[in-house]
């Protein structure tokens, strides 16, 4: 691919690594365009971010593309991974310690799997207050590093499958239960946040532990590349 293509615009499927921001992503992209064409610079961009715990699909546009990532963004996309049953922690995820711990003894399998129901179609949800929604001008993860309280209005999201593909009970209760999850959903959906609320549902509590995002409307992750690939594939 020449100089051209990129500035002209293209589309560029990118499987995130964990612990990598989307921000570090298309950095090391536009870097390595600009280093091997001697570009002064060069627009590129990402259609949706995945935090840093989470891997997966990244849409990244260059050029002309860059235009079109709204309509990425705005996109259905599709998320597996793992609900931890039994415990929560402030940010939802595995960014903070556990704080707490539940019951799980009265959740059954067919329990896990008829909760579900409750979260299909368009619902009220609560963004994590660990995350990078601003309100006054900040960012709502500073309010709770500092250990402010901030109001955080719901906003309605809009879940067509949720699907619970395996249930693992751990051997010590303290462990709770893991479960592996498939969710389809629209855009500006807290997967965080479901994870909360599915355990709030079984009348316990839950964290996220392991996200993946899969698809991005027609484009998948299976056809998508890694970094290292992506740089590789100048040298060649």
């Amino acid at each position: 691919m020449t100089a051209e293509d990129y500035q002209s615009g293209q589309v560029l499927l990118i499987d995130k690594p964990l612990h990598w921001t989307s921000f570090q992503a298309v950095n090391k992209i536009r870097w390595k365009i600009r280093k091997t064409f001697n570009l002064k610079k060069i627009k590129v961009g990402h259609a949706g971010t995945l935090d840093p715990l989470a891997s997966g699909l990244l849409v990244i546009c260059t050029g002309k593309k860059t235009k079109e990532i709204n309509t990425y963004q705005g996109q259905i996309k599709e998320y597996t991974g793992t609900f931890v049953i039994g415990s929560t922690t402030p940010s939802f995820d595995l960014e903070t310690e556990i704080d707490k711990h539940y019951p799980t003894e009265h959740i059954s399998e067919a329990l896990i799997h008829s909760t579900t129901k409750q979260f299909i179609g368009d619902i009220a949800q609560y963004p994590p207050v660990f995350s990078a929604i601003k309100k006054d001008g900040k960012r709502l993860y500073e309010f709770a590093r500092e250990g402010k309280d901030v109001e955080i209005k719901s906003r309605i999201v809009s879940i067509s499958e949720f699907e619970i593909t395996n249930v693992e009970h751990s051997n010590s209760a303290k462990d709770g239960i893991n479960v592996n999850f498939r969710v389809v959903c629209s855009k500006g959906t807290y997967i965080r946040s479901l994870a909360n609320d599915f355990g709030k549902a079984l009348n316990s509590g839950a964290h996220l532990s392991v996200l993946r995002r899969t698809k991005i409307g027609d484009f998948k992750v299976e056809n998508a590349q890694s970094i290292e690939a992506f740089i590789d594939s100048f040298e060649n």
